[in-house]
């Protein structure tokens, strides 16, 4: 008879992030009872990072409601919490994760959820008025600046960026959104959609620079003036959000022995050797939907995959469950709250399979090959959900749509 496998003692997760945290509760949920250590290289504890480009950059929630779980509750969790202690190495010879500080923290199991590290345009370094969003400084910030009712630009046309963009033009900020497609989050969400939703911009006082990659941040004494297009034109602006996506933080890993990529490189189980598992935006695992190295930068994601560390730590390396959820991420625009479940980029077709009563109520269906892999509704919350069992299954993609005609997207 096999022995059961016997747990670690002392587990160190890096990254009070939502994966971390998600990582910590579901070991104590779970059973585990020794030594639990949470790395945070920010001050805070750990926060939702959704609303920094809405609610908390509108003003309509202060920072508080940003916290994922009160102090009261962490407590509770029996955590040695190192906050604003950035993780510096890790030495997975010795089992060791090194600190910025020097502290060297031994481990049994180690769970990296450290995230991701947002990309600057050329030229934003140390400049005042150009801003990334990623923390809450980067939001209160921006915030600030909105006040004064700027000319800005949005550099990059993701989530992120348009979502940066909704948040100010309705502030009073002088908006200018640039994105380097032709059509903004076409790559995504299909011309159709993306064009829809870049005439909401424009309805709301939006400009739009389309297929226009911003090259550099302009400045003066210090401060933004600007920015400059691969075309040579420039744009005078006295704020720039820089939304050009970011890189999984895997820079303190470096020597490690860990395979690094685009991101930490794991197995199915998310596991990555050496007592080494990855969590969140930083995790690359093997999918069992695709058999392909993926990563995915979705909020649910990170939740998800951190208790599927969780269960796997205590089931031990070569015993863990592979993880294979169905991805799932939401955009807030202006009054449009856009759904999106599976994987819709690159999609070979897009169809309208559903529509509101509204000319912008809709769920599309996304095809890869013979096989649905992804559904995206605008204001269609539970219509939408409902296709989620089709992109479950890869169900084929003739028997999902039936002899349905593509229906238009309202512009």
């Amino acid at each position: 008879m096999t022995a059961a496998p016997r747990p670690p003692s002392r587990v160190v997760v890096v990254g009070a992030s939502a994966a971390g945290l998600a990582a910590v509760e579901g070991l104590r949920r779970l059973g585990y009872a020794g030594s639990l250590t949470l790395v945070g290289d920010e001050p805070h504890l750990p926060y939702d990072r959704p609303p920094l480009s809405k609610q908390l950059l509108s003003g309509e929630w202060d920072t508080d409601r940003l916290r994922m779980r009160t102090p009261e509750v962490l407590d509770g969790l029996d955590l040695d919490l190192r906050l604003g202690e950035p993780a510096a190495a890790l030495d997975t010879a010795a089992r060791e994760v090194v600190l910025a500080g020097g502290e060297r923290l031994p481990y049994d199991a180690l769970v990296v959820a450290t995230g991701l590290t947002p990309r600057r345009i050329p030229g934003a370094e140390g400049v005042t008025g150009a801003y990334v969003l990623r923390t809450v400084e980067d939001a209160l910030a921006l915030r600030d600046h909105l006040g004064r009712k700027p000319r800005m630009v949005v550099a990059g046309a993701g989530f992120v960026g348009a979502e940066a963009a909704a948040v100010a033009v309705a502030a009073g900020a002088d908006v200018t959104l640039v994105s380097a497609a032709p059509v903004p989050l076409a790559d995504v969400l299909g011309d159709e959609i993306g064009t829809m939703l870049a005439g909401v911009h424009r309805e709301h006082g939006v400009r739009m620079e389309t297929g226009a990659l911003v090259t550099a941040v302009t400045s003066a004494d210090g401060a933004a003036t600007g920015v400059r297009l691969s075309d040579g034109r420039e744009i005078a602006a006295d704020a720039v959000v820089m939304g050009v996506g970011a890189v999984p933080a895997i820079g303190w890993l470096a020597g490690s022995g860990l395979s690094l990529g685009d991101g930490v490189e794991c197995d199915a189980t998310l596991y990555a050797g050496s007592g080494v598992w990855a969590a969140g935006d930083v995790a690359c695992w093997l999918a069992p939907r695709t058999g392909r190295p993926t990563r995915v930068e979705h909020r649910t994601h990170a939740a998800e995959s951190g208790l599927a560390v969780a269960r796997n730590i205590l089931a031990g390396p070569g015993a863990g469950q592979p993880f294979d959820p169905v991805p799932f991420v939401w955009s807030d625009q202006y009054d449009l709250r856009i759904q999106i479940y599976g994987r819709t980029r690159g999609a070979d077709e897009v169809r309208v399979v559903e529509r509101g009563a509204g000319p912008r109520e809709l769920v599309a269906l996304y095809r890869s090959g013979d096989r649905v892999c992804g559904v995206v509704g605008v204001n269609r919350p539970r219509q939408t959900r409902g296709y989620r069992a089709l992109v479950a299954q890869g169900a084929d993609w003739h028997e999902a749509v039936g002899t349905q005609d593509a229906a238009p997207v309202a512009g």
